[in-house]
């Protein structure tokens, strides 16, 4: 875990948030956001290439010959787009990019995907070892998404008591 990440979820990073200045909040909580997007980024690239692999898998299962991959090539658009992976309400990014990104995390995803660059010469056994490696940073990188979206609502709801009991008031955005 990078250092961003890493202090932004330690336990004691909203500890004081009721001291802090609106400001702070405001920044606090634009940082969490920064740092889930990058999240986010990353959680889609891995959960792409899982539909890739399950593709895969399920074609050679089918019969597909392992080196003739133009029936996966054809049917990526339909992989890419048919797959919601994540039950539940998502949330739409603030901001438009990969956001601030776990360069540690993010190196160990290319290491995985590095591996699963070649279709054809993974036999299906790395198929599924790739998948599973892929699944595996894939709950690590949710949890820390639940963990930002956690501070990310405490942080928001503090700004939000402010304004309820004119701590703040609309010309403090102006500033």
């Amino acid at each position: 875990m990078d250092e961003i990440t890493e202090r932004l979820l330690d336990p004691g990073y909203l500890a004081d948030v009721d001291q802090r200045s609106i400001e702070d909040i405001r920044a606090m909580r634009a940082e969490c956001q920064q740092v889930e997007t990058g999240l986010s980024y990353l959680r889609r690239v891995i959960q792409g290439r899982l539909d890739i692999v399950a593709a895969e898998l399920e074609r050679r299962r089918s019969g597909g010959d392992p080196a003739d991959l133009t029936r996966l090539v054809e049917q990526l658009p339909t992989i890419l787009a048919d797959h919601l992976r994540a039950p539940g309400n998502g949330r739409l990014p603030s901001t438009v990019g990969t956001g601030t990104v776990d360069p540690e995390l993010e190196g160990r995803i290319e290491g995985v995907l590095g591996g699963l660059d070649d279709l054809v010469s993974l036999s299906d056994e790395d198929l599924v070892t790739g998948q599973d490696e892929l699944t595996e940073l894939e709950v690590i990188i949710s949890g820390r998404r639940r963990d930002l979206f956690q501070r990310i609502d405490a942080l928001q709801a503090e700004i939000t008591r402010r304004y309820r009991t004119g701590e703040a008031n609309v010309e403090s955005l102006l500033r």
